[in-house]
């Protein structure tokens, strides 16, 4: 039995080792993305604002940064992380600030105002005639599938307000947000390995310790002869 469990004893210390240089691997894996994405996110160089007491603002208005915020938090229910947001660091390269910029084109899309010219009487496809001149369209809060195409003012709306590069920029920052993302979940994984194997490695050692075969000793005699004098 002891042989036995010096055995198990070796064979969990060897998984321990793979596990601890598996997660010094992802480890340094993560490392080597976290260096490119910083690189990438100071090659573009977008920063967020705050001001003089470490608020963020937009526009100068931090009431504005805060609606912005809310549309992050509420609407779209991201779990914000306040360490995320660094005034001393206003480069956008973590998920927070990648998903708060988002929700900062989004917001600015979504509260525009768009002017569009009807150069002649339109005719929808409902006979509904839309007079030639100039109108003044408010987004008010519409996504780009929210729009009604039948009315040409809306349509033409829906292409000056839902730009190509607003959805870029959009899709930009969604790529950034998911690899910083997944970076944070490399490092957790690299800690697992490495935690996981750590316990196994403390655990082969210790079995091989506790069945460690003592050095045997000479048995003491019951009793000691004495020479009888000639």
């Amino acid at each position: 039995m002891t042989t036995r469990l010096r055995y198990l004893g070796v064979v969990l210390a060897l998984f321990g080792l793979v596990f601890v240089a598996a997660g010094g691997y992802a480890f340094l894996k993560a490392q080597e993305g976290v260096r490119s994405l910083n690189a990438f996110s100071a090659a573009q160089n977008v920063k967020l604002t705050y001001n003089e007491q470490g608020q963020l603002v937009d526009r100068g208005e931090p009431a504005q940064a805060q609606a912005i915020m809310s549309l992050l938090k509420t609407d779209w229910g991201y779990p914000v992380d306040e360490s995320q947001l660094n005034p001393n660091d206003p480069i956008v390269n973590t998920p927070t600030e990648y998903m708060y910029q988002m929700a900062t084109i989004t917001y600015h899309t979504l509260h525009g105002t768009q002017t569009i010219v009807l150069p002649e009487d339109v005719t929808a496809a409902d006979g509904t005639v839309y007079k030639a001149g100039t109108y003044e369209f408010k987004v008010d809060g519409r996504y780009w599938s929210a729009f009604n195409r039948a009315n040409p003012i809306e349509a033409a709306a829906r292409e000056k307000a839902w730009t190509g590069t607003a959805h870029a920029l959009i899709a930009n920052l969604g790529v950034g947000t998911v690899t910083a993302s997944a970076l944070t979940l490399g490092f957790g994984l690299a800690g697992l390995f490495a935690g996981v194997g750590l316990f196994a490695l403390i655990a082969g050692i210790g079995l091989v310790w506790a069945t460690r075969v003592a050095p045997e000793k000479a048995p003491k005699p019951a009793f000691q002869r004495t020479p009888i004098p000639a």
